[in-house]
């Protein structure tokens, strides 16, 4: 049976996905990072790593973890003390990699998360393998580091196991989720700057989400964290695990196209972005196939000449001025969501 970590009242393996990002601000300066905190939380973060490199950033947690709006997760390499800093201060998890942590290091930390009830994150990465390792041996070298954890005398743990190569990376978490019962947290490193970062983390992230792989996601681009949350969203709203908004479909258009498509399903989308309800809405170029193709929307526009047909559910509804579709497609969706 799947294990299921609490970070404070937040959980991470009950069926639910969360949303992760990380600061890439100094961890030192308090307030700079509890901005950044609050606009990956607004942006929907459920959690938020920060880097612990030193003491001066760990005693800065103190106040970051009192007055952050979602629990913060603790990034630590090699030296262990800002770790153990890092559990006194508030963090709700750590991430380490307990090959990177001398033995007393990584028994000093076990012990202060056992005392404090901090989850560790077990996050074994290909670039900080010293040596060319396969899939398999990535997924021995985790299970071997949670193993060394758990002989420490806990098993409150979330496992990784990242490269920065989509076809790698499923693999590797495929084969990983059959050998644990443990919470994974899925996600390319390294995966680059936004448009390819995010094209390559939506493959890898996908596929797994499609075999039923993964508690928690992070998608990791080279810059502004925000553009992280807002794309690990738009991959669950995409595999169909977050059904909570609205899902505007178009055609891709032809010669019998009487309307502007794409401008009209872009204003719906902008419109609708922040209903959190299940909702499809068909904008469909003509009447040749139009309804048919989006019989399966809630609302759904089928484009002529002059005027346009409304339907609902592959339903005529109405027939419109082509300058009156947008309103009228508003109006629906607001009575249907009351928003």
């Amino acid at each position: 049976m799947k294990k299921i970590i609490y970070l404070k009242d937040k959980a991470i393996g009950d069926g639910n996905i969360t949303v992760q990002s990380m600061t890439n601000t100094p961890t030192f300066d308090a307030a700079k990072t509890l901005l950044q905190i609050n606009e990956l939380a607004e942006a929907g973060a459920d959690f938020v790593r920060v880097s612990v490199p030193d003491l001066t950033s760990a005693e800065a947690l103190k106040e970051i973890c009192q007055k952050s709006p979602v629990p913060i997760i603790g990034d630590i390499h090699f030296d262990y003390l800002p770790a153990i800093a890092a559990i006194e201060n508030g963090v709700a998890k750590i991430r380490i990699n307990p090959s990177n942590l001398p033995e007393k290091g990584l028994r000093e930390v076990v012990k202060k998360c056992i005392e404090y009830n901090v989850p560790v994150r077990v996050g074994v990465n290909k670039g900080s393998v010293k040596k060319d390792v396969t899939v398999p041996d990535l997924v021995s070298l985790t299970l071997d580091a949670a193993k060394r954890i758990e002989d420490l005398g806990w098993d409150k743990l979330v496992l990784a196991v990242k490269t920065s190569d989509p076809t790698e990376t499923i693999k590797a978490y495929r084969l990983l989720a059959e050998k644990t019962e443990y919470p994974l947290h899925i996600g390319l490193t390294e995966a680059g700057t936004p448009k390819y970062g995010l094209l390559k983390s939506a493959v890898a992230i996908g596929a797994l989400l499609a075999d039923g792989i993964g508690d928690t996601v992070r998608v990791s681009l080279t810059g502004d964290p925000v553009k992280e949350v807002y794309a690990a969203k738009d991959i669950l709203v995409s595999c169909g695990v977050d059904r909570n908004f609205v899902n505007v479909i178009s055609c891709p258009t032809c010669a019998r196209t009487e309307i502007d498509v794409e401008k009209l399903a872009l204003k719906i989308q902008e419109i609708t972005a922040n209903i959190r309800k299940p909702l499809k809405i068909a904008v469909m170029g003509c009447v040749v196939n139009g309804i048919g193709e989006g019989k399966n929307a809630d609302f759904g526009v089928a484009g002529g000449k002059e005027k346009s047909v409304i339907f609902a559910h592959g339903q005529k509804l109405m027939t419109v001025r082509n300058d009156e579709i947008e309103k009228v497609l508003t109006l629906l969706i607001k009575e249907h969501t009351d928003e």
